[in-house]
């Protein structure tokens, strides 16, 4: 009878060791992306103005941000749920993923910081926050479809998660470029994420229904 010390290392093992620890990566940089982004709130009172005044638009921003990365969160969570191993490139991905997450406080910093003098500093907001649910969407779109590395995981349900990551980015650059004044532009980008979430809502019958 072999020692515990001399058991084979099997490949499934080193699969879910190598998950875990991506996951156990994940969840610190999610935890301190949205603990700084509360840090980074740091609102003046002006002679003249009031609490509300000082207190009002980094709130606002404070609690977009955080539904927003807790919203990514969620979608990650909910991926890695179904994982049952994961590979170089899905590793590189979701470093990718976490670069973006690590790099929203500092643009919610940013934009608080000059958003008074110039509007268009919030557009440091609204690319950071896009590039987080993009790079979101194409490590989904990686595990899901290239690598098939949810293979329990029904094809229509995640191409639904899909359509989901890619809705939030379409709707947030038409946020940006209708700030940015570019009004039509602003429209195509909103058409493109309403078509995102009426086909996201079809498909999602068709495989409750299926």
């Amino acid at each position: 009878m072999a020692k515990r010390g001399e058991l084979p290392v099997e490949e499934h093992h080193v699969g879910q060791r190598h998950l875990d620890r991506v996951i156990m990566l994940s969840d610190g940089v999610f935890a301190i992306a949205i603990t700084l982004s509360a840090i980074e709130l740091k609102p003046t009172l002006v002679a003249g103005h009031g609490l509300w005044d000082a207190w009002a638009r980094p709130l606002v921003l404070y609690l977009i941000s955080f539904v927003l990365t807790g919203g990514v969160w969620l979608n990650h969570r909910r991926m890695f749920a179904h994982l049952r191993d994961i590979d170089l490139p899905g590793t590189a991905l979701n470093l990718l993923l976490l670069a973006f997450v690590a790099l929203l406080p500092v643009a919610i910093r940013f934009s608080l910081e000059h958003m008074q003098d110039d509007p268009q500093a919030m557009q440091a907001y609204f690319v950071g926050t896009a590039a987080t649910y993009v790079s979101a969407a194409l490590l989904w779109a990686y595990l899901a479809f290239v690598a098939r590395l949810a293979p329990d995981l029904e094809r229509r349900i995640a191409l639904v998660w899909l359509l989901r990551l890619l809705m939030a980015p379409a709707l947030i650059a038409a946020a940006g470029l209708l700030q940015a004044g570019l009004a039509v532009a602003a429209g195509g980008a909103a058409v493109v994420g309403v078509g995102l979430a009426v086909s996201r809502r079809w498909i999602g019958r068709e495989a409750a229904s299926g």
